[in-house]
């Protein structure tokens, strides 16, 4: 199996919101979790309010199970993760439901929730 086959397998497996389905899931309660490294929040921009868990400690963070974990990991609350484009965060997600948590990926990642329109703070500036 190459990373291809992986990543569809993967995705086959999660109802993955587009991004205004998942701001909606955002504003009804669900988690939203950027995993982008530092760097790359800042050259891109942000969603407001966004849990920021880099992907280096996402299972750690949010497995209810872990002694690292963060107050808000929780097996009854649904986790929508995100990258810049949807690729990572897709095997993000399927690591967390393999933890037991309520996890999917936004479809397109960041790129398609500020495509859309949607808030974002920082990055790149019209000009």
């Amino acid at each position: 199996m190459n990373i291809d086959e992986l990543l569809e397998r993967t995705r086959a497996e999660l109802k993955r919101p587009g991004p205004r389905e998942a701001a909606a899931a955002y504003a009804g309660g669900a988690l939203l979790v950027d995993t982008r490294p530092a760097a790359q929040r800042a050259a891109e921009g942000e969603i407001p309010g966004a849990l920021i868990v880099e992907r280096n400690v996402l299972e750690w963070r949010l497995d209810p199970a872990s002694e690292a974990r963060l107050p808000v990991a929780s097996y009854d609350r649904a986790v929508i993760v995100f990258c810049s484009e949807g690729y990572a965060s897709s095997l993000a997600a399927a690591s967390l439901r393999q933890l037991g948590v309520d996890a999917t990926d936004l479809d397109g990642g960041f790129q398609a929730w500020a495509a859309a329109g949607l808030p974002v703070t920082g990055g790149p500036q019209p000009g």
